[in-house]
């Protein structure tokens, strides 16, 4: 199974934390968020790796081929994270990715194996939705029919009329797959769309009549690493837990 993780971007709003390690290596409970994303992927049975890079790739790269050394992993670099934004970067992704059924998640993610687990066993074309806790109204998020039937998806969405918080962890078929790098493609490169979040393809493949179902989380642990608030908050909660077991079983490691 195939998992792409987007882990180009700077990340102004971390600095200091971020001025000479990407967001992405940044240490959450002890552990860096791509390592654990990594482990927990592989613990649910993925596979092949396909990582969105740019602001110090070189260190992520570095890192990954320490952490797992044999990992099948295809790392794909976006020379223009400066100015760009996730939806262009997934688009780099699609030689990749297209037409495979592929999980993918946003770089700075720090979840629960249980959310990953959870979409796994609901079945491809579905998305991770936080209903517990506060929603603001940056956060991306969700409205959904009563069959949890996504209709609406974005920061635009009303906190009220929302189902909850996409958290950054999606599932697709290989059907959808396809439909979603064509609206990528049309709304990016057609449409010169370089700097809008991919959840605006989401939207355009559900209006054009895709259907992607929102999984509710419940209380399971997701949240992104946005701002050092962010940091602080994961940093706290996860020192109330155990400490993550960074190893991989043997089988897992042989891929």
């Amino acid at each position: 199974m195939k998992a792409v993780i987007l882990a180009a971007g700077c990340a102004t709003r971390l600095r200091p934390h971020s001025d000479d390690t990407p967001k992405t290596l940044l240490p959450v409970g002890g552990v860096p968020i791509l390592r654990r994303s990594i482990t927990n992927l592989m613990r649910c049975g993925f596979d092949q790796f396909v990582i969105g890079t740019g602001y110090l790739e070189h260190m992520v790269r570095e890192a990954v081929a320490a952490w797992f050394p044999n990992l099948d992993v295809t790392f794909v670099s976006n020379p223009d994270f400066r100015t760009t934004n996730n939806a262009y970067s997934l688009l780099l992704t699609r030689p990749h990715v297209e037409r495979d059924p592929f999980m993918l998640l946003d770089g700075d993610v720090v979840f629960d194996i249980d959310v990953v687990e959870e979409l796994v066993d609901r079945g491809p074309d579905c998305l991770a939705v936080r209903s517990v806790g506060e929603i603001g109204l940056e956060e991306v998020k969700v409205t959904a029919d009563n069959y949890d039937r996504v209709l609406a998806i974005g920061k635009h969405v009303p906190v009220r009329s929302a189902m909850g918080e996409s958290v950054g962890i999606e599932l697709f078929s290989a059907a959808s797959s396809k439909r979603l790098f064509e609206a990528l493609y049309q709304r990016v490169t057609v449409q010169g769309l370089v700097n809008e979040y991919y959840e605006a393809a989401f939207q355009q493949i559900v209006d054009e009549g895709s259907t992607l179902y929102g999984v509710d989380i419940g209380s399971m642990y997701a949240t992104e690493i946005d701002t050092i608030d962010d940091l602080r908050a994961a940093n706290a909660r996860l020192a109330q837990r155990p400490s993550f077991d960074v190893r991989v079983d043997a089988v897992r490691l042989a891929v």
